[in-house]
């Protein structure tokens, strides 16, 4: 959900496994089995060589299939389904029958139980190791596994063996047959894959030991089987940084053991038709290249991620599913907190309705183990609601899909524990003047409940195949969000998938409900699930499908609140905001919450200190506030060089960037000089600063500011308003580089024009920044290029452009004269000395080679 350090979550391994004793050697009766031809001969009798299969020459004894019965033993603990199963003594064998043979399949790999210290979302109970399509092949008397891929495709013969020639499939690990069913099912071990570092199967990294890894147990089903072990792997030495001495090195990092689970299931023998994935609508997708076209290129094929819905009644406006979309929550979740885990699964019920399904998505609780033994919220088939013991503040929701047409199998939210502390902070810092249950800690569970709700719905949209839609809280009127009518009928945001958190632009005047001040599944959340699952008539391929789904999409023409984020837009959109309300006006919006921010400072020492306890709940209070105020001026700092966007397609008229009026960019800078680069002094509170730290208040506004000025200073931005500035048409109504600099120069040096100057320390430090980021972009750095960095990204990583240094070496001279001539009148020595030092960092920055 958000972007935070992950911490870490204790372990209990639990052994579902009993060690069976060593069978005594049973003499093998005759079964049949496959000769080379695939047709069926009879074994000899006990001792003969079998028939395909090679012989030790020192001893006479068969190395080929063995007897049954002398591999799957009385003793053996068999389940059957789609493969049997067999667990004898330590070893795990599949009984592979011939029908299984060459289909395709999908392994998912998840710790059941996790290692202490897993790292960065990695390593939790339920968090996913592995992904990997899969084909079982025999050649002979061997079986073959292997890795699939269906990233490329073609329709027509010709290219179609070349295609298939470029795209052979991976040799995961080939296994003897050992024995072969009654029914010609081949028997094979496969133990290693679970207790090894077969790459596509292991679960963890560095080496792992087989001597400490053994399989739990297997369970098969019709349409899947599923393997648990132990895993115990030994991860790489860290070596220490360039230059640190050996005995300062790190020694061997210590072995970790973890549970692991693998779900191994068929893909759907019909697949689901795909729908063609839109720009327009902010889908999740999954991609072929095809070579089959009758266009004059290889096309990529791109398909949204959805689960498939078929109605019981076709006919029917509003039908309920064939097979409802099922969530379980996780046992581990506290009891107070189910029925807002299961409100926020079913929130988007309403959403579905507007696809015409009636209870289209359903919470339950999981079985527990008398009611299902079976049952695990690791196996591929269950979408579990996972609550995880970590102090990582945040939640995630990733959904498995068929990668040949975009169904989604499986969806896996995450809650991790420390999410209620953020979403504590949040309410706290945004809307706690608006709501008095939020003044005092701990909230009240109503409260803390509907927080979690909205979480629990926001990371399910994921798990549905909904991206993020960080435009969404741009395209209600500023003034709209503000109304108790409009807030609730429509929300303060279209889109729970949007970063829009709590109502900070509402003000206590406004007597807005407190259940309309948190996000719910809105308007744009109807509309997208409308176009991704509505069924549509006639309709016998995706590209019969396209008419319909363009005519929909064009909605956004006439409703604003139906548009996703802009593609290519590389950060240019005013409105493409994180963590923002009411952005179709930053700057009005920005003021609402300035009030806020405010009213919250005095709240503080009474809200977050209690007579026994310390001064952590202020502490860390005190520096969201901080952030949140920094989150809200960087929303205004993106109208300066900003654009309106909208998507569109061949089908639609007009940009699809427009830069923002030139009056607009300057108000932006205004208020920033304003309420940014002018000291915020209601910060500066001695009665909170004194108690939580004996200094940092000067080096946290700092931070703060520079990220805003850095953020006006970037390098895409600068040449975004370069390349505005020069354009023949609508130059006139630009807002140039050259004018963004004064005005921004004059608000943060603005006392060098008063008769006695005199700049506070904390304005030094502003203007200290100032000068060291114009200093970064005159002189810039050697950029290395980062490789990791995905293409589409790359213009990150460009530099400022020629014409922007120029006009800073501009401002620096300028602004040298001016101080040149404050000098004089400067009303104390600090303020003198600054003047000075100033002087000084201009001239090296100017004449570095001086």
């Amino acid at each position: 959900m958000n972007r935070n350090k992950p911490g870490t979550s204790a372990v209990i391994a639990l052994v579902l496994s009993a060690a069976c004793a060593r069978p005594a050697a049973q003499a093998p009766a005759p079964v049949p089995a496959p000769s080379a031809n695939g047709r069926t001969v009879s074994q000899t009798s006990p001792g003969a060589p079998i028939q395909g299969a090679s012989t030790d020459s020192a001893r006479g004894a068969p190395t080929g299939p063995k007897p049954y019965p002398r591999v799957i033993t009385k003793e053996a603990k068999t389940r059957s389904g789609m493969f049997k199963t067999h667990i004898v003594g330590e070893k795990l064998y599949f009984e592979i029958p011939t029908r299984e043979l060459n289909k395709d399949m999908l392994l998912v790999g998840r710790f059941h139980s996790s290692a202490p210290n897993p790292g960065d979302f990695d390593g939790y109970g339920g968090d996913q190791f592995t992904e990997q399509t899969l084909r079982w092949e025999r050649s002979g008397n061997r079986i073959i596994l292997r890795g699939t891929s269906f990233n490329v495709k073609s329709d027509t013969s010709a290219i179609g063996t070349a295609v298939v020639n470029s795209n052979n499939p991976t040799v995961i690990s080939i296994f003897p047959v050992e024995a072969y069913g009654p029914d010609s099912a081949a028997v094979i071990d496969v133990t290693k894959l679970y207790t090894t570092g077969v790459p596509e199967f292991a679960s963890s990294r560095g080496s792992v030991d087989e001597k400490r890894s053994y399989i739990e147990r297997a369970v098969a089903f019709p349409e899947n089987v599923e393997v648990e072990a132990t895993q115990t792997a030994t991860p790489p030495a860290a070596q220490g940084g360039p230059g640190q001495p050996p005995q300062q090195r790190r020694g061997p990092a210590p072995a970790q053991s973890v549970v692991a689970h693998w779900s191994m299931v068929h893909l759907p023998d019909h697949p689901m038709m795909p729908r063609y994935f839109d720009e327009r609508v902010g889908y999740f997708s999954t991609s072929q290249i095809d070579f089959g076209s009758d266009e004059q290129r290889s096309v990529d094929r791109q398909y949204i991620t959805r689960y498939r819905l078929e109605k019981k009644d076709p006919s029917a406006a509003m039908s309920e599913p064939v097979k409802p979309i099922i969530y379980y929550v996780d046992p581990a979740t506290p009891k107070k907190w189910i029925p807002y885990v299961k409100a926020g699964i079913e929130e988007w019920q309403s959403a579905f309705e507007a696809a015409g399904f009636k209870n289209a998505i359903i919470a339950k609780d999981a079985p527990s183990a008398s009611e299902d033994p079976d049952w695990s919220p690791e196996d591929v088939r269950h979408t579990v609601v996972r609550w995880l013991p970590s102090t990582v503040e945040n939640s995630v929701g990733p959904h498995v899909h068929d990668p040949r047409t975009g169904e989604i199998l499986n969806g896996s939210v995450r809650m991790f524990h420390n999410i209620l502390n953020l979403q504590r902070d949040w309410y706290f810092t945004q809307v706690a003047p608006l709501d008095a249950r939020a003044q005092t800690l701990p909230f009240p569970d109503s409260l803390m409940g509907r927080l979690l709700q909205f979480v629990v719905a926001h990371e399910v949209g994921h798990t549905l195949g909904f991206q993020h839609n960080m435009k969404a809280s741009s395209m209600y009127p500023a003034d709209s969000v503000r109304s108790a009518t409009w807030v609730a009928k429509m929300g303060h945001s279209p889109s729970i998938m949007d970063y829009a958190r709590f109502n900070y632009v509402a003000q206590p005047e406004d007597h807005i409900a407190l259940n309309d001040l948190i996000p719910r599944v809105g308007t744009y959340d109807r509309f997208a699930t409308m176009w991704g699952y509505t069924p549509i008539p006639g309709a016998t391929s995706p590209e019969a499908e396209r008419a319909t789904l363009d005519q929909w999409a064009r909605q956004q023409d006439t409703v604003p609140w139906f548009r996703f984020s802009t593609s290519g837009a590389k950060g240019s959109d005013a409105g493409d905001e994180t963590e923002a309300v009411g952005d179709a006006d930053a700057v009005k919006s920005t003021t609402a919450g300035l009030k806020n921010i405010k009213r919250i400072v005095p709240m503080l020492m009474t809200s977050m200190t209690k007579p026994t306890e310390d001064n952590s709940d202020l502490d860390e209070m005190y520096g969201r506030l901080v952030g949140q105020w920094r989150r809200e001026m960087g929303h205004v700092a993106n109208v300066v060089g900003g654009t309106s966007t909208q998507e569109k397609y061949g089908s639609q008229t007009g940009a699809r960037f427009t830069p923002l009026p030139r009056e607009r960019q300057r108000a932006a800078i205004a208020f920033l000089n304003e309420n940014v680069f002018a000291t915020p002094t209601f910060f500066l509170d001695p009665a909170i600063l004194r108690r939580i730290e004996p200094d940092g208040a000067m080096a946290r506004i700092r931070s703060a500011q520079a990220g805003v000025l850095s953020a006006l200073l970037s390098n895409v931005r600068l040449t975004r308003m370069v390349e505005f500035g020069a354009m023949p048409a609508g130059a006139k109504d630009a807002y140039t580089v050259d004018q963004m600099l004064v005005d921004l120069r004059r608000g943060i040096w603005g006392e060098l024009s008063s008769p006695s100057v005199r700049i506070d320390g904390f304005r030094q430090n502003l203007q200290f920044e100032y000068l060291s980021q114009l200093g970064a972009k005159i002189n810039p750095p050697p950029v290395t290029p980062n490789p990791n960095l995905p293409a589409a990204f790359a213009f990150l990583q460009s530099p400022p452009p020629d014409q922007a240094r120029s006009l800073m070496r501009m401002q620096l001279m300028d602004l040298d004269g001016q101080l040149r001539s404050a000098l004089p009148r400067a009303a104390d020595a600090e303020t003198r000395a600054h003047i000075i030092e100033a002087r000084n960092r201009i001239d090296v920055i100017l004449h570095p080679q001086k």
